[in-house]
């Protein structure tokens, strides 16, 4: 009777959904499998030997049809067949059989006449099938690309933006070129596995109880002489020793708790240092003081000025040390606008831009990009992607105002000082799924690059990645500059941008024409009836833009959970990247957590190749009518995932990622990878997945599915790259010609930042922050750990 129970309820429940998936377009498995195992049972119940061959018919088709759509891919067929393997062992158990035989005895005895008992042999056959198929479908990768980097050095002294030498790491990216490369070569392939920990600092900075979802740890530190500068997620400014990682000072922003905050995080710190010969402003020319500074950004709109060698406040600036970046704005509710990422300091000016709150409300702060004097603080030029052409600064004394609510941009600029010129990677306008009523200049310039001229503010050039966008695509990482090495000798000026979508564009950064081809690629169109869709999108020649989902790329931990998300496929609206936000719901792939993010890429001067994470998440959006918005519950805090209510549009958004009723991905593992790539000519060299589901289970199981990650990966000229950012908490070295994953040490606690390497004392340190990331729901942790080799040679 169990037996026959749990036969018809799985057959019931597979040709139940089944019948729905087939009325919807879908895949006919299901039902057909449903409907076998319900014939199976009534066999079962009748004691028919036709059950068993049946059942095996059903086992061998089902293996048949898995590895038609899926191939050996031990994670995709695992779902698919786990549970008819599973319930032919139950039919094989001696357990069963026995109580069979005696069914059939009393039956005997009683008179009735004798039924042969049920054949073993089919069903054996069959599983001993399923299962040599599923141990050789273990050992193999479907999804890896092997190959290797060129290993050529096409430039002995690239241009790397330094000013500096070569132990130091003194802006975010190490330099303001953002190439994240190190020309030191202590650690190498050979050696990385010696690594081991040098010290560990912690902050005492934590997550509280009362912070916002998205408190995170991302910084990346600085490292200038013998200081290491860092920020925490609450704006407390530090300076560590380099050698020992004890505490030189702190400083304390008291930038408080908000609940509007979206972010709460602190990226990196400024470095500057005065030309020689030019005097320290104000009363601090006396002491000394703050001729090398640090700045600061904060969660409440300030730009704080410190000195670098006690932390105290360079008092000459702006007013007494600190920048008040809600001036000039149209409208200023608290905690909608704020600084997460670090800016720029060139040719005595701090250039920096803001974070806008997605999808809050239309009556928001501008996107502004300014320049001010980064001594006195006095705005030298503004440039408003809402208004592009006037950047003389605006009189806020007499009540003028920059363009409310315009693209804004929260990630890293990039600088090329010889060239004169800014790199500004830009986001979208709020709403981000909602395109109508935008201006002209606002669709020109959402969603693009722009090159600035240093001095005037003045665009030079703009390069959009998304036209029209529906899909929160705003560009996220910071620009990396390299020159690049052309067939016929020459030396380009390149900028390689990497976007959420997965397109790596590369362009010539004088003039932002494509390097690598750029073509325009047919879009979905159906957008709601106020808006429209961009008929065509852009495509760069090198891409890591994922496949269209189909129903064969669907997940889940059982052949049911499977079925609920091919539904939900077919329920929602998809055709392929592009595919724009509906009031039904739409899949949104790659999501808006990006296949790059803030984390960028790192870049080899000398080599011209890069390392990146690529990651695959789809994500859902749906429109609600205002309508139809429900008030804000007690104590709601901001987040980009779930309800975003769009004040004053016509339309709320609800997102968050594609998950199954088990709450895992409905799109299949690998969900993140590792990739090498060379910028010359836009061939993918290698790509494998990366990352365990240690962290992301209740048993700390060690499977090499390939997660997601955000965070960003560093170079060194020894041969060896550096990465934590994925969902399980360690850190990764890898041999940067064939991507192989060579040393990995962990942490402890989420590694979503990006790790940074220098020297000291001649012993090189690689330095990793573990802080924890809220909305990938990593650990939090307060952590800066240094690690060296125990014998440098």
């Amino acid at each position: 009777m169990l037996t026959t129970l749990v036969f018809g309820l799985l057959g019931l429940a597979l040709a139940s959904g089944g019948a729905w998936l087939v009325m919807l377009g879908g895949s006919w498995y299901y039902l057909v499998a449903g409907l076998t195992l319900l014939g199976c049972a009534l066999l079962i119940r009748a004691r028919k030997p036709l059950a068993m061959w049946v059942y095996a018919a059903l086992m061998l088709g089902t293996l048949a049809w898995a590895l038609w759509e899926v191939g050996f891919d031990w994670w995709q067929l695992a779902p698919r067949g786990g549970i008819i393997v599973l319930l032919g062992l139950w039919l094989l158990l001696p357990s069963v059989r026995r109580a069979e035989g005696r069914n059939q005895g009393r039956r005997n005895a009683g008179g009735d006449p004798a039924r042969p008992r049920l054949p073993a042999l089919p069903v054996a056959a069959a599983t001993v099938v399923c299962i040599a198929v599923a141990l050789y479908a273990m050992f193999q990768d479907p999804h890896d690309l092997s190959g290797s980097l060129p290993e050529q050095a096409l430039i002995d002294e690239p241009a790397t933006g330094a000013n500096f030498g070569d132990d130091e790491w003194r802006q975010y990216g190490r330099t303001n070129y953002g190439q994240r490369y190190s020309p030191l070569r202590q650690i190498t392939p050979a050696n990385v596995q010696q690594l081991e920990l040098a010290w560990t600092y912690q902050t005492g900075d934590v997550k509280l109880p009362q912070d916002v979802t998205e408190t995170t740890y991302q910084v990346t530190p600085l490292k200038v002489g013998e200081m290491l500068y860092v920020c925490t997620p609450h704006n407390i400014a530090i300076a560590l020793d380099a050698a020992t990682g004890q505490e030189r000072w702190r400083y304390d922003a008291n930038s408080g708790l908000n609940p509007d905050r979206q972010h709460q995080t602190c990226r990196g710190v400024t470095y500057w240092e005065a030309p020689a010969g030019d005097p320290v402003p104000g009363d601090d020319a006396a002491t000394g003081l703050c001729a090398r500074r640090v700045y600061m950004p904060t969660a409440d709109a300030r730009l704080i000025a410190l000195d670098a060698e006690t932390g105290e406040r360079c008092t000459f600036f702006a007013d007494n040390g600190e920048l008040h970046l809600e001036a000039g704005m149209p409208y200023n509710p608290a905690g909608y606008y704020y600084s997460t990422s670090p800016p720029v300091a060139v040719a005595g000016l701090i250039i920096i831009g803001g974070a806008v709150n997605d999808n809050f409300s239309i009556y928001s702060q501008s996107g502004v990009i300014r320049a001010f004097d980064i001594d006195t603080g006095e705005l030298v030029w503004n440039w408003d992607s809402g208004n592009p052409t006037e950047t003389e600064p605006i009189d806020i004394a007499a009540g003028e105002t920059y363009t409310a609510n315009s693209p804004n941009s929260w990630s890293v600029f990039s600088v090329d000082e010889e060239l004169g010129l800014v790199y500004i990677p830009l986001g979208n306008q709020v709403p981000d799924q909602l395109g109508m009523g935008r201006s002209p200049a606002v669709e020109e310039h959402s969603s693009s690059v722009v090159a600035l001229n240093v001095a005037t503010g003045q665009r030079e050039w703009v390069f959009q990645t998304v036209h029209h966008d529906l899909w929160d695509m705003d560009v996220p990482a910071q620009p990396v500059l390299v020159d690049l090495t052309q067939d016929d000798g020459r030396t380009v000026p390149a900028l390689v941008q990497p976007t959420k979508q997965g397109d790596i564009y590369v362009l010539h950064r004088q003039t932002g024409e494509p390097l690598l081809e750029v073509t325009e690629a047919p879009a979905p169109g159906g957008a709601i009836p106020e808006d429209f869709t961009a008929p065509t999108q852009p495509q760069s020649a090198l891409s890591f833009m994922p496949d269209p989902l189909t129903g064969a790329d669907m997940w889940g931990i059982t052949m049911l959970d499977q079925l609920v998300c091919r539904i939900q496929l077919h329920r929602l609206n998809y055709e392929g990247r592009y595919t724009p936000p509906s009031i039904k719901g739409t899949i949104v792939h790659p999501g808006n957590f990006g296949v790059f993010n803030w984390g960028s890429v790192a870049v080899d001067p000398v080599r011209q190749v890069m390392f990146g994470m690529p990651t695959y998440l789809p994500f859902t959006s749906r429109l609600v009518p205002r309508d139809q918005i429900p008030e804000p519950t007690e104590g709601e805090t901001a987040s980009e995932q779930g309800l975003n209510r769009n004040e004053g549009a016509p339309y709320g958004v609800v997102m968050g990622p594609f998950l199954g009723p088990l709450q895992v991905p409905c799109s299949a593992p690998p969900w993140g990878y590792v990739a090498g790539a060379d910028l010359r000519t836009g061939e993918i060299a290698w790509m494998h997945k990366n990352g365990t589901v240690r962290d992301m289970t209740p048993l700390p199981l060690p499977f090499e599915l390939g997660v997601p990650g955000i965070g960003g990966p560093i170079i060194t000229a020894g041969g060896v790259a550096f990465l934590a950012a994925s969902v399980d908490n360690y850190l990764r070295g890898y041999d940067l010609t064939t991507g192989e994953e060579i040393w990995r040490t962990r942490l402890p606690a989420g590694g979503q930042s990006t790790p940074m390497t220098y020297e000291q004392d001649g012993k090189q340190y690689l330095v990793m922050v573990a802080g924890g990331h809220g909305s990938v729901g990593t650990d939090p942790g307060d952590y800066i750990l240094a690690y060296a080799l125990p014998n440098p040679s």
